[in-house]
Parts: structure tokens; sequence; C-alpha cells
């Protein structure tokens, strides 16, 4: 794979904000050559979230840490931030022999001495047709504090862990204090995710509950970016809320094998023109008596929000008998519906990602909530697509449902994205037997 396509494969995963966005004044985007030419041009110090590197990586001699790793760790334990090498120390650019750059060990040392391990770490090169540079871009880890393991000359052979950090444009080693810190910040950071998706899935309920005229069913999605948009960063307009969701409209519609239709096909004009809402767009059919109702919130934090009311039927369905219709006492739960509306949601989520240039990992919970609690939920399945739906006697018919969670990595690309679709509707379908 020759420079450019390199370049192009490992930015669709790099951070689209950083020191040098910043420094330059531009908006969320990939890193150019161009960006770090002027940035360098500028005499940008290094700081705690930017190293610039005159020689590429080098592996450890006698005895010493490896400090690829060591620097990687460092960035991933502050902030994260930019390694970009083929910088001299006077700023000026002088580039790097990019047929020695064995982009494959350097990942491998990160891999034998990081702990825990950083899966999100991106390396590419840049180039102007003359001189390439190699960017190493080192996400800030909710995983951290990240330990590097290896010896120093003193003690060749006592192996040890250690945890580094990055104090303005220099590494230091963290102390005990540090470390606990850092551990209690991780433990934070994980409640807060947490507590994010709970609030938001407490609203959605609460939104449900007040809408409801009579007993349904509603599947209830919540994706919240780990590392929310930066604050200041131009969110989403209305135009481009729109576009955002027609484009998966779209998309789920003109799939190679024609996929089970999601509420997102039904909402016609809402879906295109979003309502304003608090920091958000919103696309609804919640008001309406002859669609299917949900609600879809587009956050300018990058968060999304669906709410989809699973039991409901065209009025001519609802005038046939139960009897023929194989339903049961229960709230009905179509297999089908819950599996599209799944991939619905998550393609939401994959086009907000690609749209914001999310650079984080989305946690993703979902459920199915029933308005009426006394209710039981009965599953209903069809031995073959496009067959009549019934409810199996070996199924379950739970009154509530546990809440289902994932992980959508940072631009997943579309099998990732079925992927954790699949996981999802699974998850949730497997808590009526099926």
């Amino acid at each position: 794979m020759g420079i450019a396509e390199t370049s192009v494969a490992a930015q669709s995963r790099a951070r689209t904000w950083t020191k040098l966005h910043q420094h330059l004044g531009s908006a969320p985007g990939p890193l150019t050559y161009g960006m770090v030419s002027r940035a360098a041009a500028d005499h940008l110090e290094e700081s705690d979230d930017l190293d610039w590197k005159r020689d590429l990586p080098q592996p450890p001699m006698h005895g010493q840490w490896n400090e690829f790793a060591k620097d990687i760790s460092a960035m991933a334990n502050t902030r994260g931030g930019l390694l970009i090498y083929g910088v001299a120390d006077n700023h000026e650019i002088i580039g790097v022999d990019w047929g020695k750059a064995d982009l494959r060990q350097y990942a491998q040392w990160v891999r034998n001495h990081v702990h825990p391990y950083l899966p999100d770490l991106v390396m590419y090169p840049l180039t102007d047709g003359a001189t390439t540079l190699l960017v190493v871009d080192v996400p800030a880890s909710e995983m951290a504090p990240h330990l590097v393991h290896g010896r120093s000359d003193k003690d060749k052979e006592q192996q040890a862990f250690t945890v580094p950090y990055r104090d303005r444009d220099h590494t230091a080693w963290m102390a005990e204090h540090q470390i606990e810190r850092a551990y209690r910040d991780r433990f934070t950071r994980t409640d807060r995710a947490e507590e994010a998706l709970r609030r938001h899935s407490e609203f959605l309920t609460r939104t449900i509950t007040a809408h409801a005229a009579k007993p349904s069913a509603w599947l209830v999605a919540v994706a919240c970016p780990t590392r929310p948009y930066p604050h200041g960063a131009p969110p989403l307009s209305r135009d481009e809320a729109g576009c955002l969701l027609r484009v998966v409209e779209e998309r789920r519609s003109n799939q190679p094998t024609r996929p089970n239709r999601g509420p997102v096909s039904g909402m016609g004009v809402t879906l295109i023109i979003p309502s304003p809402g608090l920091r958000r767009w919103v696309a609804s059919t919640m008001e309406s008596e002859y669609d299917r109702n949900t609600m879809i919130e587009l956050h300018h934090d990058g968060t999304v929000t669906l709410a989809t009311d699973l039991s409901w039927r065209p009025y001519a369905v609802e005038q046939r008998s139960l009897a023929e219709e194989g339903i049961g006492e229960g709230l009905p739960v179509p297999q089908r519906l819950v599996t599209a509306t799944c991939a619905d949601f998550v393609a939401i989520v994959q086009e907000m990602q690609r749209k914001l240039r999310l650079d984080s990992t989305q946690q993703i919970t979902a459920t199915i909530y029933a308005s009426d609690g006394p209710e039981a939920l009965e599953p209903r399945t069809a031995d073959f697509d496009g067959g009549r739906e019934s409810t199996p006697p070996y199924t379950r018919r739970p009154h509530h449902i546990q809440p289902v969670h994932t992980l959508l990595p940072p631009i997943a690309d579309n099998e990732e994205a079925a992927r954790v679709s699949e996981e999802l509707s699974t998850d949730l379908m497997s808590q009526f037997g099926l």
C-alpha cells in the first residue's frame, strides 16, 4: 500500500480536533501536511498534547525503556495528543525516510509494553510529494492510567511497570498519589457515561408515558460518545441534520438484501425537516394518530436517541380479530421490527460519527419498555421472511426487559455497524427466549 493509500485509510480513524486545529483556528477535520507545515513555521511549542520528533522511533538499546511506548502511554495518560516525526528542534521540517518506517513493528511495541492496550492508536504518513512526516495520533484514553512495562539500565534483569505522563513539554513519572487519582478518574468517567445514558433513557420513557394513549411497547435506545463533540465546534444545522437522516433512510432502503422496514422509513417529511430542541434536533411523529409514533434526537454533543412504538399497527390490521392475527393478551413485540429498528438506530449513530467526525467510542444502551407496566410483553416472530407473525408457545412473556449495552468504535465501517446492531437485537429478543 502506497503513502497516499496508507494515509487515507488511517486518517478515516484519526481524531479530527487536535492541538494544531486549535492553534490554526481550523474547523474539525482531517489533519493535513499544510497544517503541520504552518504550525511548524509558527514555531508552535511542544506541550502536553504535542511532541515534535526529529527521527523515527528506534528500538530500545542497552536495557532502556521502549521510548516509543513510553511516549504513547504518557500522552494517553494525560489528554491525548500528537507525536509528529520529521520535525527538527528548530521546527524545520526535514521529513523521515518512509521506507524505514515500520508501522507494524511500532504497533507491536505498544502491544507488548503498554498495559492496558491502546486499541484506538492511529499512525499515518503526511506528504507534500517530496517530504514525508509520520503522525502518531494518541487519543485521550478512557482506560487511563496506562502502565509501561520494561527495564532500566541500572537493573537490566528487573522488569517493572511505571506510569508516565506529559508535564507540559516533557515526560515525567507518576507518583503513587497521582496513580491513585488516575484510577479514581477512570472510575469517575465510567460513572458519568453511565449517568448520561441513564438520564437520556429516563427522559425518553417519561416522554413515552406522557404521549401513549393506550398500553404500548416501545424500543428505547441511546448512544453517547465517550468524549463529547468539542465545545465551540459548529453543531449540525437543521439542513445537515435532515440530510443525515435522509442518508440513513436511503441507505437502509437500498441495501443489496432488502431489509425489514424500520421506523425511519415511515417518518416522511418530519425526518428531513427536524424541529429544534434543547441543544438538539428532533424528528418526531409522536403527535400523529395515523403513523407509528417515533422520536429521533440528534444532540449537539454527538448523542443520539430513539424511541419507537413497537406495538403500533395500521388501522386496518387493528380492526382484525385478535385470534386471526395470532395475538395473545400481551403487548406485541415483533422480532423483525426490533431487528430493523436496531439497524436504523446504529445507522443513525454511524452517520452522526461521520458527519461530526467524532473520534471517540459510542456507548449504546437499548431496552424495550412497556408504557403500562402491568401488561406482559409478547414476542412475535415469523417462520419465513415476510410471513405472518405469531407468538411461539415456547417463548417467555416478561413484564420487564433488562437494558442491553454495547460499543460502536470511532468511525465504524458498515460491517462493524451491522455487527453492533445484530448484537443489540439479539440481546433484546433473547430475553423472550428467542
